[in-house]
């Protein structure tokens, strides 16, 4: 982090090499949909040599890595949406390109974590069933990821900074997970997400050490986040036997990661960390039980509209 740049890019490194998951390359090529790169994120596991149907480790509990999948695989499934509200909204046409593109990396970790949680619980749900067909309650994400930016850039900056802190800190550590999927989804996540908080800390800076009102409204949007942070480091009941068996990861051990990381990007922007409490449980429950906020509900009501006016329709 210590050689972060003062400007942001939306820019890859690799981003004129042949990638067959990368997004833009698939779908500017005509591709049926039985060829790996008709659509993003599912290249992921056949480079890893892993299967979506990989049998189940031994000693784990189908109910618990379904239930783990899709934990991962909402976050990223509904922040990824968040994100591409940006499309056609952000302040300037290399923004929007950036959060586009982010926001299609979280979209091909969803499908394929859904993809596993839909085969391991055995039932007849594939990854379009389980993203469109779900209530609000049926949810596994983190506040974090439903909330709305209200198309304020300096709350998105933020949000993307938290968010892609943690959950590389958090796949990071699942590289070595029991189960070849979530292995494999971490082994493309890490790359992905590296880009996600060096593009985010880059903006907070450039906010943040900018004029009197940037540095205000980044100041804002952290302050407004804050209490949602807590929540990223609670640990559900399955992670728990899941940690045990190799599988996951404790979300606490990354605490002290994001810590450093987010310390170290808020200081060199001027501001200050905020001192927020910790939003609450509803009877030891969260996003993690299926209890949010109501900016899920809405998010979900835009997201899954054609899908539930249209059933089974495909094109």
């Amino acid at each position: 982090m210590s050689e972060l740049a003062s400007e942001p890019s939306a820019r890859r490194p690799h981003a004129m090499e042949e990638d067959a998951t990368n997004a833009y390359q698939s779908l500017s090529e005509t591709t049926g949909h039985d060829d790996p790169r008709w659509a993003f994120g599912t290249g992921i596991v056949e480079e890893a040599g892993a299967e979506v149907s990989a049998p189940v480790p031994d000693g784990v509990a189908a109910a618990d890595l379904a239930a783990y999948c899709l934990m991962l695989g909402d976050d990223a499934l509904i922040y990824s949406h968040r994100l591409s509200e940006w499309v056609s909204n952000a302040p300037e046409l290399e923004e929007e390109v950036a959060l586009a593109n982010t926001a299609l990396d979280l979209l091909g970790q969803a499908r394929v974590l859904l993809a596993r949680a839909g085969h391991v619980e055995g039932g007849n749900r594939d990854e379009d069933a389980l993203a469109y067909l779900r209530s609000d309650a049926q949810f596994r994400n983190v506040g974090l990821a439903e909330l709305s930016d209200d198309l304020d850039f300096a709350r998105a900056i933020g949000r993307l900074l938290i968010f892609s802190t943690w959950r590389l800190a958090l796949l990071h550590r699942l590289l070595g997970s029991a189960d070849p999927v979530i292995a494999a989804v971490a082994g493309k996540g890490v790359k992905e997400l590296t880009y996600h908080r060096d593009y985010a800390a880059r903006w907070t800076l450039r906010l943040g050490d900018g004029t009197d009102e940037s540095h205000r409204r980044m100041q804002d949007a952290l302050d407004a986040l804050w209490p949602y942070v807590g929540e990223l480091f609670r640990t559900s009941e399955q992670e728990r036997r899941l940690v045990e068996a190799g599988v996951a990861v404790d979300p606490a051990s990354t605490r002290e990661e994001f810590d450093a990381v987010l310390d170290e990007v808020i200081g060199k922007a001027t501001l200050t960390r905020p001192d927020k409490p910790a939003i609450g449980t509803i009877g030891g429950r969260s996003g993690r039980q299926g209890v949010h906020t109501e900016h899920l509900g809405h998010a979900l009501a835009e997201m899954q509209s054609l899908a539930r006016q249209h059933p089974g329709a495909t094109w």
